[in-house]
């Protein structure tokens, strides 16, 4: 295996992990990455979604205990079983428009000017979301959702279909907007993020099959490895930065990433392209 594609593969599970759970877009951040390094064909689209699965692993180590806790609990225990319940409901939206809508939109929105344009539309909507009246919090936390609570924010994942979007964005921002407080929205957001994601990348994995060998298995291994390993320090980082602090920062951040991928893509500079 190339030592160079090896070290490609790192890079993008790195920025996989450091940007999957935050509310930052890592479609976006992997399609410039991917275009920088020159890891854009098929094959890397397919590894960009299958090593989201390392990046869940952190998500399943950091809430091991309450995970455990509600398998336990499935039988008997009525706040397991409205738990699980509340994570399916709220995972059935993007499964189905995912299956619905995914090949149209990975062959007419997968382009720089889609993701730079929700780039700078979502930085806006999140200052618009923090510095607006603050809502009433209905939900403290995450038992105290409704199944109602939780197909609406499923329905806001959906957004995050169009690249730039940010899953974790759209579901946290949402969340707070539906009513959800901000640690409530977190945490739902990594809860949902397990069956979206794993769903995503073994469905992506099943469906391209034929592109792939088991040469590839290193560069895969690779890419989830440090996809786990950033993704579980951002998790931890990103829990305790919510009890104090909004997400005013990201948004400034994505406007600014907005412009820089317009500027790349208008100039030529990177080939955005396979």
């Amino acid at each position: 295996m190339d030592v160079l594609m090896l070290g490609k593969a790192a890079v993008m599970g790195l920025v996989e992990g450091m940007t999957e759970f935050l509310p930052i877009s890592s479609t976006g951040h992997l399609i410039l990455t991917g275009a920088l390094l020159g890891f854009n064909d098929e094959k890397s689209k397919v590894f960009d979604i299958a090593i989201q699965t390392g990046a869940i692993f952190a998500v399943i180590l950091v809430y091991w205990h309450r995970l455990r806790e509600t398998m336990a609990g499935l039988g008997s225990d009525s706040r397991s079983q409205r738990f699980a319940i509340n994570v399916g409901i709220g995972f059935l939206p993007a499964a189905f428009f995912g299956l619905l809508l995914g090949k149209m939109i990975k062959e007419h929105l997968f382009t720089p000017w889609v993701v730079a344009a929700t780039f700078i539309l979502g930085g806006f909507i999140i200052l618009w979301a923090e510095k607006r009246t603050a809502a009433t919090v209905r939900i403290a936390e995450v038992d105290d959702m409704e199944p109602m609570d939780a197909l609406k924010v499923g329905l806001v994942q959906c957004l995050a279909m169009v690249p730039g979007t940010s899953r974790s964005g759209a579901t946290i921002i949402g969340g707070m907007l539906l009513g959800l407080s901000r640690q409530a929205a977190t945490d739902f957001s990594f809860f949902l993020a397990i069956p979206t994601l794993i769903g995503a990348g073994g469905y992506t994995l099943w469906k391209e099959r034929a592109l792939l060998s088991m040469a590839d298995a290193p560069i895969f291994i690779v890419g989830l490895v440090m996809s786990f390993a950033a993704a579980w320090l951002c998790v931890r980082w990103l829990l305790d930065y919510v009890a104090t602090h909004n997400f005013v920062p990201f948004a400034w951040y994505r406007i600014a990433f907005g412009v820089v991928v317009l500027i790349t893509a208008s100039t030529g500079v990177i080939n955005w392209h396979d």
